[in-house]
């Protein structure tokens, strides 16, 4: 998420469809270095803001993996400026790690003057504090590939190489139509776009329900990528999508397959105990100005229904498949009580 997505009527929607940018910055961390940055324990920092599903993927993924005495955590501010994301949750405003009060004097350090989108997620070099990428699309994939000497014992493989070509089948078309079609709606300029977009959303969460009626998880009987990639929008839909985006042909939790699913997925360990609901919708309903001029925050929704039985076990399925869940959350990487059900 970046900069550009404020809706303010000065983004990179002006009167158009909405079009995500690609990432500019996609070296690779990998674990023969072969782009300059070899996977190395301490050496570099993840930062994200709560608010946004694109990093909230690296979140949910960093924890099931158990990467983080490996891979440094930064959490913005979920309110952004016109420098984008800020510090402002660190004591004097300033990352303790990094020692910046944005996270685009690391995009700067990288490229002087790069005119595009400050976005998160992002991974930065802490030696040189430089932005090593900014691809949110790989950041996860080579979390699970490439950092699997510093995986937790019983870490889950979640991109497993004879399921890939299903896996990838299944997150494009959850890209396109969900994770992206509730920003093609959201920011639509036009009353066409704008219903070709909702329509889409709607139509895939319908394909998605069917397919997971009869199993627990997308693909296989085991959590992994693509689940992570739907839950990140599934837990946004009834606090932002479906109002402030104007996705509103009915609420997650009045399709009982998905919003079974949705809770399954909250209470393993690993993906509810990542997600800031205050973050989320203070994000949404004060930076998207376009959208929501007053700024004003609703009070709702009732977070309690994420807690509640969802059954989904009677399907079968291993979460984590031979591994195991990971441990309790670090005590300074704790969601606050606001913001959670």
């Amino acid at each position: 998420m970046s900069r550009d997505e404020r809706g303010d009527g000065n983004s990179a929607y002006g009167r158009k469809a909405f079009k995500r940018s690609r990432a500019h910055f996609a070296d690779r961390i990998t674990a023969d270095g072969r782009d300059g940055y070899p996977v190395e324990a301490g050496r570099y920092r993840l930062v994200v803001s709560r608010a946004c599903p694109w990093a909230s993927r690296a979140l949910v993924s960093r924890r099931l993996l158990g990467l983080e005495d490996a891979l440094s955590l930064a959490v913005a501010d979920p309110i952004q400026d016109d420098r984008s994301w800020r510090f402002t949750l660190d004591p004097d405003g300033r990352d303790p790690v990094l020692g910046i009060r944005y996270l685009s004097e690391a995009y700067d350090r990288r490229e002087t003057g790069y005119p595009g989108g400050v976005s998160v997620p992002a991974i930065v070099d802490v030696p040189s504090g430089m932005l090593v990428t900014n691809d949110y699309q790989q950041i996860t994939l080579d979390l699970a590939t490439e950092w699997t000497a510093l995986h937790r014992p019983g870490a889950p493989d979640l991109y497993p190489a004879d399921l890939r070509d299903e896996i990838d089948e299944v997150m494009d078309g959850v890209f396109r139509d969900v994770n992206n079609g509730v920003y093609r709606a959201g920011f639509a300029t036009g009353q066409q776009e704008y219903e070709a977009a909702y329509a889409d959303v709607f139509r895939r969460l319908e394909q998605l329900a069917e397919r997971l009626e009869r199993q627990r998880y997308l693909v296989g009987d085991t959590i992994t990528e693509a689940d992570i990639r739907l839950f990140t929008t599934l837990v946004r839909f009834e606090a932002v999508y479906h109002g402030h985006f104007k996705c509103n042909r009915w609420k997650l939790a009045e399709n009982e397959v998905l919003w079974a699913y949705a809770r399954d997925l909250f209470q393993t360990p690993g993906f509810g105990d990542t997600v800031d609901f205050d973050h989320i919708k203070r994000h949404y309903y004060e930076v998207h100005t376009g959208i929501n001029p007053s700024g004003i925050v609703p009070a709702g929704p009732d977070l309690a229904g994420w807690l509640t039985p969802h059954h989904r076990e009677e399907l079968g399925g291993r979460p984590f498949g031979d591994g195991t869940p990971p441990g309790p959350v670090r005590a300074d990487e704790e969601v606050p009580e606001r913001g959670r059900p």
